[in-house]
């Protein structure tokens, strides 16, 4: 038993950041409460972790092959885990916010770490099972996050969401130190210089867009502060341009995006986050304040989702095995949209169980579609490319949810402040509706894409290593 120890500290570690993406919906009414925060400050509760865990992605990719990835995986643990404390003892919402921002530097690092880690960790068809073991951590903290949040909430209070994450830190630290190969001694450094002017552009332009996105909401569109943060955004989007497409080694090969098929999963990634799981910080929101569930029970009822999705992936991969890739990511895509859009017969007068037909039929879509999309956005480019392919699909993925969180905040935020006069029941009822709209909206457009732009049969690549092809079954927070 003790071979699969190395694969115990990879996976506590993965299980704890993947967690937290979710963990605190259930949380936020009990926080936002206590720390007497307001409507933009809980949207930054969950979106800065989301954030920074997707500007960095690609910035801590490329470094892990300079200093390690061993010896980065430690320091996105420690970081974790100091930000953890600081986020449950702390005293306002700046505070909570600041910190959750290095959780999310710190779960970048140990995201980019894992799949390199197991990759040199075992060989043959030990990787094998080690992928699939990763892979099946990796569904269940995404279906165990509105769970796992609302049972301690409801049971400690919000701070213990944060204070359990020192212990898993803990030992995933000790396992690695104990079991983890040190990092090899490296004779030479990788080619080229680490493109920082990019990577500061990129993560700019991440943060600008969706603090403009989120404070719209408050101050309307026409507000200067938003406006100039709008304008920032755009301007870090021409410098990152211009640096990528001048430096011999960029974070992101914008040649890349020449490529419809790519171009086209790329967006259909990005859209698929922020139609399928964005909107569930807002349902959690009704469920707690207008239904007024507890914690845990308002955690069960969005579960479908998860159990659907996971009942579905494998079920789907076999029915569909030899169709060409596009078919089940275009039509898991529209399903995603259709269930979206069912989740608007919430009404004044629903209780939780107006959910089940959106929340089934979304989760049935994102088992299909996600599954198919790495591998076949790794086959629309060369051999050569495909970690950096890899690397751009899931921070598309992560940046999803992070700007739809934000877009889809202001849409609840100011479709609440119209229905002011009509009692909490119809007013949240309406923002929802606008929400699940919305983001229904993004789900058939990212079938459409995907329709249109991979046209062709995904060709069967050069088998990737390992550790690229387990990337595609990188989670979003559910």
């Amino acid at each position: 038993m003790r071979k699969w120890t190395p694969l115990t500290a990879i996976c506590v570690g993965a299980f704890m950041l993947l967690v937290d993406a979710s963990i605190v919906n259930t949380a936020l009414p009990e926080m936002s409460e206590d720390l007497h925060s307001t409507f933009t400050a809980l949207q930054w509760v969950v979106d800065v972790y989301a954030l920074t865990l997707a500007a960095l992605l690609m910035v801590f990719g490329s470094l892990g092959d300079r200093l390690g990835h061993r010896r980065l995986y430690l320091a996105g643990l420690a970081a974790f885990g100091l930000a953890s404390l600081v986020c449950a003892l702390a005293p306002g919402a700046g505070t909570l916010i600041a910190a959750r921002a290095v959780q999310g530097i710190g779960g970048a690092a140990m995201m980019t770490s894992t799949t390199a880690l197991l990759n040199t960790a075992y060989q043959g068809r030990d990787r094998g099972t080690a992928f699939g073991v990763w892979g099946a951590v990796n569904g269940a903290a995404a279906a165990a996050g509105p769970v796992l949040g609302g049972l301690l909430t409801q049971q400690f209070g919000w701070r213990s969401i944060f204070l359990v994450n020192l212990p898993v830190a803990a030992l995933a630290g000790w396992l690695t130190v104990r079991r983890l190969a040190a990092d090899p001694a490296r004779t030479a450094r990788p080619a080229g210089r680490f493109d920082l002017p990019g990577a500061a552009a990129f993560t700019l332009f991440a943060a600008a867009l969706t603090y403009g996105l989120i404070e719209s909401g408050e101050r309307g569109w026409t507000d200067p502060l938003v406006l100039a943060v709008l304008a920032a955004a755009a301007l870090a989007l021409a410098v990152f341009t211009t640096v990528e497409l001048r430096t011999a080694h960029p974070l992101l090969d914008l040649g890349l995006l020449r490529n419809p098929a790519f171009a086209g999963l790329a967006a259909a990634g990005l859209l698929l986050s922020a139609a399928a799981f964005a909107q569930l910080t807002y349902t959690g929101l009704w469920l707690q304040q207008v239904l007024h569930l507890g914690p845990l029970s308002a955690g069960l009822a969005v579960c479908p989702l998860a159990a659907a999705a996971f009942v579905t992936a494998p079920l789907g991969t076999r029915l569909l095995r030899g169709a060409p890739p596009r078919l089940p990511i275009a039509l898991g895509l529209a399903l995603i949209g259709t269930g979206t859009l069912l989740l608007a017969l919430v009404s004044s007068g629903s209780d939780w169980t107006a959910l089940l037909p959106g929340l089934l039929g979304t989760g049935t879509g994102v088992g299909l579609a996600t599954p198919q999309m790495m591998s076949a956005t790794l086959a629309t480019v060369p051999r050569e490319r495909a970690g950096m392919a890899s690397g751009a699909f899931n921070t598309a993925r992560q940046l999803g949810y992070a700007l739809g969180i934000a877009a889809l905040g202001t849409v609840f935020q100011r479709t609440l402040r119209d229905r002011d006069g009509a009692g909490p029941r119809h007013a949240y009822a309406a923002a929802l509706d606008h929400v699940y709209l919305t983001a229904g909206a993004a789900g058939l457009l990212a079938a459409a894409l995907v329709v249109l732009l991979v046209r062709r049969p995904a060709a069967a690549a050069p088998a990737p290593q390992p550790a690229v092809v387990v990337e595609e079954r990188s989670p979003q927070p559910s």
